[in-house]
């Protein structure tokens, strides 16, 4: 396998507040890498750095081209795409103008956005019985699933995601993290951020626990579950089902 997103040594500070400090990682393609950690630990802020939101120094590649080349919307030409945490959506536009807007950068002929919206209806079918609802009205799991088939219209090589499962209830959290398994096998590279580390750590091949702005604990993911600090830490006493 070949590495896709190579992080090393990565800085981010808001002022004199360094919320990320010396992170290094790196996620093969057709990998899922996951990222927990309490709330504030930089999570989020490795994510809108690597994304280019947010100025960095340090080491950040993708697909071996220095992403500080690359301002956000060449990123996405790239193939990296970003759902953030508060989903973003245009709320008085429909589901169908969102998904559109999701490839407007691509500029697709009109078969090839057919094609796109047609997989992602495939994906959720919920998505296709509300193609005509503003965003606005629906319920959050469906806005979180409209927000992850915006990102998949850019048919993106790098999909980060920041909290897919906030406030979903945990059979919504496990049809999107199934969803985000799928992609894997289909060759999309997934850099999962998430506080419940329990969902987190069941759908990824591996893991870094960061603290504090650093790593504190990394690999294989089945591993960190297994690792008496997390299990005390992120899993111990969890009332999360097994996702």
């Amino acid at each position: 396998m070949s590495t896709i997103l190579e992080i090393k040594d990565l800085h981010v500070a808001y002022g004199r507040i360094e919320a990320v400090r010396g992170v290094s990682l790196s996620l093969e393609v057709g990998q899922i890498i996951s990222v927990i950690g309490p709330n504030g630990a930089g999570k989020t802020t490795l994510l809108g750095a690597t994304m280019g939101l947010l100025p960095s120094h340090g080491v950040l590649r993708f697909d071996g081209e220095d992403l500080y080349t690359m301002d956000v919307e060449a990123r996405v030409e790239h193939g990296m795409c970003l759902v953030p945490e508060q989903r973003e959506l245009f709320g008085e536009l429909t589901v169908l103008d969102n998904l559109q807007l999701g490839a407007y950068s691509k500029r697709l002929r009109r078969d090839v956005m057919k094609s796109r919206l047609q997989s992602v209806y495939d994906r959720f079918p919920r998505l296709a019985e509300r193609r005509s609802q503003r965003a606005d009205t629906l319920s959050g799991g469906e806005r979180q699933m409209l927000a992850v088939g915006r990102a998949l219209m850019s048919a993106p090589r790098l999909l980060m995601l920041d909290e897919p499962s906030l406030g979903l209830a945990p059979l919504i959290v496990r049809e999107i993290l199934s969803i985000v398994r799928a992609l894997r096998e289909e060759g999309v590279s997934i850099l999962l951020v998430e506080q419940n580390a329990r969902a987190a750590l069941e759908s990824s091949d591996r893991g870094y626990v960061l603290e504090i702005g650093k790593i504190a604990l990394s690999g294989d993911s089945q591993a960190l579950a297994n690792d008496p600090r997390v299990q005390h830490t992120y899993l111990g006493g969890g009332t999360n089902e097994s996702l």
